[in-house]
């Protein structure tokens, strides 16, 4: 079996959003527009749709009509979903492409291409940008499609959407079991921290008002008390990038910690950056056994959040997002982790600021932050219970969570075994899907990113 092919741009009229200007208020109508974020892989997310000005000439270049495919410039670049409708009007941002499908080219056969030419790596030849990718129109139009009959490409979306609806229904039962795992421990922590189940009379919680929203504490157990975490922990922020200097030899150049490498009750060490800076600030902000890293920035539930230092990697420091508190007194500082998790997120989201795109929070603003200090000597005993029961908890996420990897990979296995013209809707599938993942898992991560300034071939690979 052979399909002939087409660059992208010579079956589908493409268009990229509009350019936003806040700066700028004009006085046309509001409208609302779809961003990245709306589309996700197979749906359009309108939860959270924001609005922009619009001129009435500017409608038909900007908008977006039921069966339009939108799909992602930038970022995980390629993600596309079909607009199914159900506003009256809808404009679409520059951070997307809208693509029209010709007669001879379905939207959703379309769809699943994209989503198998993503996570083959066949789209990453297309992109531009070293830190975050992008793909520009021009390469987009030039991604070679395969072109089957009409018919035939109707058939092989039934065959996809009938394999994919088994692993949709799997990655629902692994999602609701995550849910509850995720809820024990939230509930192993909190009642290890505040005692939940006790019945005894609690005094009303006690700080001084200081100007911040305290409204997250909760009453504690007779003898603890709420504090502010500048009477714990000394907290500096870290180093702010300079790119201009990062060619300075006089410089030394150490690892330091991102907000990516700093997750709730866990360090993401897989990827660690270098900079450089002055042997002075290296000193300064080398990170000690038991430092608390939490986070400045990010996504308004992400502020606050953080684990505890342990010395992974010699002379580390943290960049200028990522708050170190050293603490200063009897309290241990998974104890201090655990509950800026638990009670200082959602103190920091309260207390925080938000941009268009980012929420922070202050160095000065942080400090203020609630902690709670048992007598002397209960937070060590407390955190090595609660540490052991997550430990036994995180076994079972983990399983669960290689059984989502496991699922993503088959759902890439039954889209290459599709678009090379080998899946059939017969029983048999199931064996070549398995063996397709099985050389998935050998070689997901071994396409290769082609420089801008290369040559970027015209051909899709035919099926055999």
């Amino acid at each position: 079996m052979s399909w002939p092919t087409a660059p992208l741009g010579t079956v589908a009229e493409t268009a990229l959003g509009k350019m936003l200007d806040r700066s700028k208020t004009r006085g046309h109508p509001s409208v609302p527009y779809l961003r990245n974020q709306n589309v996700q892989w197979g749906r359009i997310d309108t939860s959270d749709v924001l609005t922009m000005e619009l001129a009435d000439e500017e409608r038909d270049r900007f908008g977006v009509r039921p069966g339009d495919l939108l799909v992602c410039e930038g970022g995980e670049i390629g993600r596309a979903a079909i607009y199914e409708g159900g506003e009256a009007f809808m404009a679409f941002q520059k951070a997307l492409h809208r693509v029209r499908p010709s007669s001879t080219l379905s939207p959703l056969f379309l769809r699943y291409y994209l989503e198998s030419a993503a996570s083959s790596g066949v789209l990453a030849r297309f992109s531009t940008g070293s830190t975050i990718a992008h793909l520009p129109q021009e390469r987009l139009r030039r991604i070679p499609v395969p072109l089957p009959s009409t018919d035939e490409q109707r058939q092989i979306v039934e065959i996809i959407e009938d394999h994919l609806s088994r692993l949709d229904a799997a990655d629902g039962g692994i999602s609701t079991a995550l849910a509850r795992v995720r809820a024990l421990e939230e509930q192993i922590i909190r009642s290890a921290l505040v005692d939940a189940t006790s019945t005894m009379h609690r005094p009303t919680p006690e700080l001084p008002n200081i100007g911040t929203d305290d409204s997250t504490i909760v009453p504690l157990r007779p003898g603890w008390l709420w504090v502010r975490l500048d009477d714990v922990a000394d907290v500096v922020g870290g180093v702010t990038k300079d790119s201009k200097k990062q060619a300075d030899p006089s410089l030394v150049e150490v690892p330091y910690l991102r907000v990516a490498n700093v997750q709730r009750g866990r360090l993401d060490l897989s990827e660690i950056a270098t900079i450089r800076v002055t042997a002075q600030k290296a000193q300064a902000l080398e990170l000690r056994v038991g430092d608390v890293l939490l986070n400045e920035g990010g996504d308004r539930d992400k502020l606050a959040r953080g684990w505890v230092w342990e010395g992974q990697i010699p002379g580390c420091i943290h960049q200028n997002h990522v708050f170190r508190a050293r603490i200063k007194t009897d309290l241990d500082p998974y104890f201090l982790s655990l509950t800026a998790n638990t009670f200082g997120s959602p103190w920091a989201m309260r207390n925080g600021k938000q941009s268009v795109n980012l929420a922070s929070i202050s160095q000065t603003v942080i400090r203020k932050m609630p902690v709670i200090l048992p007598p002397s000597g209960e937070s060590g005993r407390i955190a090595a219970r609660v540490t052991e029961q997550l430990d036994t908890n995180g076994r079972l996420r983990e399983e669960l969570l290689a059984a989502r990897r496991r699922s993503a990979t088959l759902r890439r296995a039954v889209l290459a075994a599709a678009f090379s013209g080998r899946l059939t809707g017969a029983a048999s599938d199931s064996d070549l899907i398995e063996q397709q993942a099985s050389e998935l898992d050998e070689a997901v991560h071994a396409s290769t990113e082609v420089r801008a300034d290369e040559q970027i071939p015209l051909e899709a690979p035919h099926p055999g």
